[in-house]
């Protein structure tokens, strides 16, 4: 059965910097009329759940460990029927996902949520399938040390979450967090890429491969302002 690619998108609160902001992000659902990977399920695991419909579970991918995708990911993987879908995160990001779960632990006194873990850790290399879809798992740090983007070479797509969007490097609100890995990382990575790989981003519009490839060199001055101003 072929696949199909589907998106969901959803707003919700990031705070950075005790700033609280408002931002969209996109949810993206790959597989079939019998099952999907979810990846980045963010902001309202009710939105999501309902573009499921129905459908198993096989997986719920996290590109990276911000709030904003943690908040939905055990409801989006529970299934009393079949059996929870195994919830994926980058082990460098697992500082993010502690953090996260023991303050709700401590919000909602539930302390199993303290010692929860992701059901498994992705790594650069790694891949899995999906309907007919076999995707590669490219670490790209930048964003968060563990951001992830996932290659499907047979359908000339890449997923890229918060690393790279649309016109710019993904950023956390207005904030870099480290730009210059995450440059490094877009370039290394997918430079070699046929430049009409589409680009399905974490935010905002699709892209390509060659319109962002385009922009790389100029976004480097952002990276040198960035350094200019942390030592001034």
């Amino acid at each position: 059965m072929t696949a199909r690619i589907e998106s969901v998108v959803t707003s919700g609160p990031v705070t950075v910097d005790d700033e609280t902001l408002t931002v969209e992000a996109n949810t993206w659902i790959v597989g079939d009329d019998e099952a999907v990977i979810v990846i980045d399920p963010a902001n309202d695991a009710e939105a999501v759940l309902k573009a499921v419909d129905g459908r198993e579970v096989m997986a719920v991918v996290c590109t990276h460990g911000r709030d904003n995708v943690l908040s939905t990911v055990l409801e989006v993987s529970a299934d009393e029927e079949r059996g929870d879908a195994p919830i994926m995160l980058h082990r460098a990001d697992r500082p993010l996902w502690r953090t996260y779960f023991r303050k709700l632990a401590q919000e909602t006194e539930d302390e199993d949520l303290r010692s929860l873990e992701p059901d498994q850790f992705l790594e650069e290399g790694g891949a899995f399938e999906i309907a007919d879809v076999q995707l590669e798992v490219l670490h790209t740090p930048g964003f968060t040390g563990g951001s992830i983007t996932l290659y499907g070479e047979g359908e000339s797509i890449l997923f890229t979450g918060n690393t790279l969007w649309r016109g710019r490097p993904g950023a956390y609100g207005d904030d870099y967090p480290e730009l210059h890995t995450q440059l490094n990382s877009i370039s290394a990575q997918f430079g070699q890429l046929p430049r009409d790989t589409r680009v399905l981003t974490g935010q905002g519009a699709e892209t390509t491969v060659g319109e962002e490839a385009d922009r790389w060199e100029s976004w480097y001055e952002l990276s040198r302002n960035d350094t200019e101003s942390d030592e001034s």
